[in-house]
């Protein structure tokens, strides 16, 4: 610890000037007039008191600190005034200029922003200079790709792809294809599908796909009719041998939602599925020209004309109500007939079936002839006579020959007698 020396002898004790103090201040000698004497110095030569006295000079400003009357620095800023050093800020529109230039997005948009933040930049001093260069740079070479892209067709293909890939989010199926759905339910919402081979179990086969017409979505109830509706049209030109489709097989569909609907979706899917609870398929349904041969092919493409023509039937079921109808309907199968044995005729069958063929047109031949009868007659009663002539013509019992000689089904579908034509529930469901 220093001591302090002792004072000289040109200083009397006690009257040591302040440190710093100004000329004439209390305490100094030489030039500096005497001390009042009135006011005593209790603290010696240096203050060091908390608390200056009544008369004591106010403590002075030292640089950025002021002394506290307290005995605590503390140090003074003004209004605005910072202490750190903020970095200049960075160009909003080079920010703007790289993302699009990162993700290729709208190039010649990022191109622009790049540039006009460079002169920004140089104007305010901002910061950024290199996003806006990057963003620059990659999006004038996203926009030579997109101009690649156009002059060679790969945007076309990028858009198709784009929509296939938004539309792929509500599961595709095609026609042909066997699937078992989640639950083993038909019924109620679809998510997804697993695609299995038709030749083992499995819940339902697609037999045909309709698209929906129209830019806004038409409603559940819409949709659902033109399913029911287009769907059971369909059914007869994929399973064209009715006979060999089991009675506890029925058309069910998928079809677009409101929300699917938002994002490309328009197909309807028809599809044979078991009406039994947890029952399955075995096998393809499948009777087209993809799986017939050539004579089986003939005999049930000449058979859908009178199916048609059969199911045309007046929705009045007794003729005393609409005789008018029902003639109308006789002259329709009359046609269909006639249509059918002409196709049939033209067609030349192998030799092992065609005689069962020639016997079933006999029975077409004189069919018609009933039906054209029917078709004239003055009253409901003349109208029975020969309707029921003709359709026991017709009746399933009369196919079975030719049907297994061609290899095709030859049990009749229940809840009908079948008929020539193959399929069908050969009559109008009229009540004679």
């Amino acid at each position: 610890m220093a001591i302090p020396p002792p004072p000289g002898p040109q200083q009397p004790e006690g009257q040591h000037p302040p440190q710093g103090a100004p000329p004439g201040a209390p305490g100094t000698s030489g030039p500096y007039p005497p001390p009042n004497p009135q006011v005593p110095n209790p603290q010696g030569p240096y203050q060091q008191g908390s608390y200056p006295g009544p008369y004591q000079q106010a403590p002075y400003q030292q640089g950025p600190y002021q002394q506290s009357p307290y005995g605590t620095p503390y140090q003074t800023w003004g209004q605005g005034y910072s202490p750190y050093n903020r970095p200049a800020p960075v160009n909003g529109l080079a920010i703007a200029a790289l993302v699009l230039g990162v993700l290729c997005f709208l190039p010649g948009v990022g191109l622009v922003l790049g540039i006009v933040a460079l002169v920004q930049i140089g104007r305010r001093g901002e910061r950024g200079k290199g996003m806006a260069i990057g963003g620059i740079v990659m999006s004038s070479i996203g926009a030579l790709l997109v101009g690649l892209m156009f002059a060679t067709g790969g945007a076309d293909d990028f858009w198709k792809g784009f929509s296939e890939g938004a539309a792929g989010n509500t599961f595709s199926l095609s026609k042909g294809e066997c699937f078992d759905a989640p639950g083993d339910s038909l019924e109620g919402l679809a998510y997804d599908v697993d695609t299995v081979p038709c030749a083992g179990k499995h819940d339902a086969e697609v037999f045909a796909s309709v698209t929906v017409a129209g830019d806004a979505f038409p409603g559940d109830s819409a949709v659902t009719d033109q399913a029911d509706d287009k769907c059971y049209a369909l059914m007869d030109a994929y399973a064209m041998d009715a006979w060999a489709v089991p009675d506890n097989v029925d058309v069910y569909y998928f079809t677009p939602t409101a929300q699917s609907w938002r994002i490309g979706d328009r197909e309807i899917t028809c599809m044979f599925g078991n009406t039994d609870e947890q029952g399955t398929l075995t096998g393809s349904l499948r009777k087209d020209v993809t799986t017939l041969d050539g004579d089986q092919f003939a005999y049930l493409d000449a058979a859908r004309l009178l199916n048609t023509a059969m199911d045309s039937g007046p929705d009045e079921e007794y003729v005393e109500d609409d005789l008018p109808g029902h003639k109308k309907w006789a002259r329709r199968v009359s046609d269909a007939i006639t249509e059918q044995t002409g196709q049939l005729r033209r067609h030349t069958f192998d030799p092992a079936v065609s005689g069962q063929v020639e016997a079933l047109l006999k029975n077409l031949d004189r069919s018609r002839k009933e039906w054209e009868k029917a078709a004239e007659a003055r009253d409901a009663d003349a109208f029975y006579a020969h309707y029921e002539k003709g359709a026991k013509l017709i009746d399933g019992s009369t196919t079975v020959t030719t049907r297994e000689a061609l290899g095709l089904a030859t049990t009749p579908p229940a809840g009908g007698s079948g008929g020539a034509d193959g399929g069908g529930e050969g009559g109008s469901g009229m009540e004679v």
